[in-house]
C-alpha cells in the first residue's frame, strides 16, 4: 500500500515531467477529461446520489448544515458548468514558458523572467466534488501535480470523478500516474501539512475553521480565504430598482455560495423612503432579514442584528441591514468586518463610486453588479482552484495565472563576475522586454 509521503515524492518526480509538456499535448488531455465526464455522466449523478442518500442523517444529525448539503449536490446544471470549464481551461492561453521580462545585463549577457509550474500543490476542500474537474483542469494546463482532499460527505464522487480524469491522462500516455492524487481520511491531512519537503503550496477550500487550521499547522505557503463576508453598499445617489434587484441576485440566487452578499449598507437618507421597500422584495423572496437599530425605526419588525451578525457569513437566505452616515462610513465598515473578498457598491455617482473602489480593501471590488460575479468561470478563467484573499501571489478568483510562478534565466558566452567587481566592466542594463 502507497504511502502518503511516498505518494508526495511520486508527485514531486511527476511535477518534473509535467513541466516539460508542450501545450497541444496538454490540450489534448483536457479534451479527454472532459469527453470522459460527459460520456459517464449518469454513472457520475449515481455515485453522488449515494453521497446525498448518506448526507441526509448527517444533516438532520447536525453535523453538516444545508449550504454544505446544497455544495455536495451535482445536478445537470453543475455537469455542464464542470464540461465546460474544462473546455474554457483548453482555450486559455498556456501560461508556462511565457518570457514576462528580460533585460540585457552586458553584449552577450542576457536576463530572462520565465513563468514556471509551481510544482506540487496539495488541495483541501469540504463537501464540493466539483472542485476536482476544476483543479485537475487547472493544473494539467499549468503543469502542477496535485494532491487532492476532499470531504468524506463526497466519497463516492470524488473517486469516481478522480478515476475518470486519471483513466483520461492515462490514455494520453504522456501524464505520469502520479499526476493527480486523491486522499481519503483525516489523518492524512495533518500529514500532508507536514511534508513541506514535497508539497510546494496548500489551497484550502472550506470554512473558516478549515483554513486557520491549515495556516496554524504547516510551513507549506497557504493560498485561499477563510470568509466570505460580502457587502452591498446601497448609496445615497443609487438608483434603487438596480439596487434591489442586485441585492436579491447577490443574496437568492446561490446563498451557499461564498460570494453572496451577508450584509447591505444602505445610506441613512433612504431609510425611509426605500428600506421598507427592499425589506419586503427580500422578504418576498424568503429571505430572513435582520436590521441594526437605526433600521428597525422605518421596519419595526425586523430582528436587532447583533455585533457578532457583521462578522458572519451565513451561507443561506439571512442577510443583515446597516444604516451608514456616508460613502466613508461604508468604506470602514466593509474594510473593519469584510473578509477581503467581494464588496459591491451601487451608485449613479462616478466620483463616489472610484473612491469606493479605491479605498475597500478587498480582492474584488465591483459597483452596480451582483458581488456573485466574482468567480473564476465567470472572469473568464475558465476554472478556479479558489478565491484567494492574500495580497501575495495571487489575489481574487485563482485560475492558471495564479498557478506559475517565475524562474530567472540567464544566458552568457563565459563571463565572470570579477571584471564587474573591479571596474573593468560595466552593466549596460538595457530592457529587451
Amino acid at each position: 500500500m502507497t504511502t502518503l509521503e511516498t505518494m508526495a515524492q511520486n508527485a514531486k518526480l511527476a511535477s518534473y515531467t509535467l513541466a516539460s509538456l508542450d501545450t497541444m499535448t496538454k490540450n489534448k488531455a483536457l479534451d479527454a477529461i472532459a469527453d470522459k465526464i460527459e460520456e459517464n455522466k449518469l454513472l457520475i449523478l449515481q455515485e453522488n446520489a449515494k453521497d446525498l442518500e448518506a448526507a441526509k442523517s448527517l444533516l438532520e444529525s447536525g453535523e453538516i448544515n444545508q449550504s454544505t448539503f446544497n455544495r455536495l449536490k451535482l445536478d445537470d446544471n453543475k455537469m455542464r458548468d464542470m464540461v465546460q470549464g474544462i473546455r474554457d481551461v483548453k482555450r486559455l492561453e498556456d501560461p508556462v514558458n511565457k518570457k514576462q521580462w528580460a533585460m540585457g545585463l552586458d553584449t552577450g549577457l542576457d536576463l530572462y523572467r520565465v513563468s514556471c509550474p509551481i510544482g506540487v500543490i496539495g488541495v483541501i476542500f469540504e463537501a464540493r466534488p466539483d472542485v476536482i474537474p476544476q483543479i485537475c483542469a487547472l493544473a494539467v494546463k499549468s503543469a502542477n501535480a496535485v494532491l487532492l482532499k476532499g470531504g468524506k460527505e463526497a466519497y463516492n464522487t470524488n473517486v469516481i470523478l478522480a478515476k475518470i480524469i486519471k483513466d483520461a491522462l492515462n490514455e494520453t500516455g504522456a501524464f505520469p500516474q502520479d499526476t493527480i492524487n486523491l486522499l481519503f481520511s483525516r489523518d492524512e491531512v495533518a500529514q500532508m501539512l507536514a511534508m513541506d519537503k514535497y508539497i510546494d503550496l496548500i489551497i484550502p477550500r472550506g470554512g473558516n475553521a478549515l483554513v486557520q487550521y491549515v495556516k496554524d499547522n504547516t510551513k507549506i505557503p497557504v493560498m485561499g480565504h477563510a470568509d466570505g463576508i460580502c457587502h452591498i453598499y446601497i448609496d445615497e445617489n443609487a438608483d434603487v430598482k438596480k439596487a434591489t434587484d442586485i441585492c436579491i441576485d447577490a443574496k437568492v440566487q446561490y446563498p451557499s455560495a461564498c460570494n453572496a452578499v451577508e450584509t447591505i449598507l444602505v445610506h441613512e437618507s433612504l431609510l425611509e423612503n426605500y428600506l421598507p421597500q427592499l425589506v419586503m422584495e427580500l422578504e418576498k423572496a424568503q429571505v430572513k432579514v435582520k436590521g441594526c437599530e437605526k433600521c428597525k425605526e422605518f421596519a419595526p419588525h425586523l430582528e436587532l442584528a447583533a455585533k457578532e451578525d457583521w462578522a458572519t457569513e451565513y451561507g443561506d437566505k439571512t442577510v443583515s441591514i446597516k444604516a451608514v452616515k456616508d460613502l466613508f462610513d461604508a468604506i470602514a465598515h466593509i474594510n473593519v468586518y469584510g473578509s477581503g473578498h467581494t464588496d459591491c457598491i451601487i451608485s449613479e455617482d462616478k466620483q463616489a463610486i472610484d473612491v469606493f473602489m479605491n479605498l475597500v480593501d478587498s480582492a474584488g471590488v465591483f459597483s452596480n453588479v451582483s458581488t456573485r460575479f466574482a468567480d473564476g468561470f465567470r472572469y473568464g478563467l475558465g476554472a478556479e482552484v479558489g478565491i484567494s484573499t492574500s495580497k501575495t501571489h495571487a489575489r481574487g478568483p485563482v485560475g492558471l495565472e495564479g498557478l506559475v510562478i517565475y524562474k530567472y534565466k540567464m544566458y552568457g558566452s563565459g563571463q565572470t563576475v570579477a571584471p564587474y567587481a573591479e571596474g573593468k566592466k560595466t552593466f549596460i542594463h538595457q530592457r529587451i522586454i
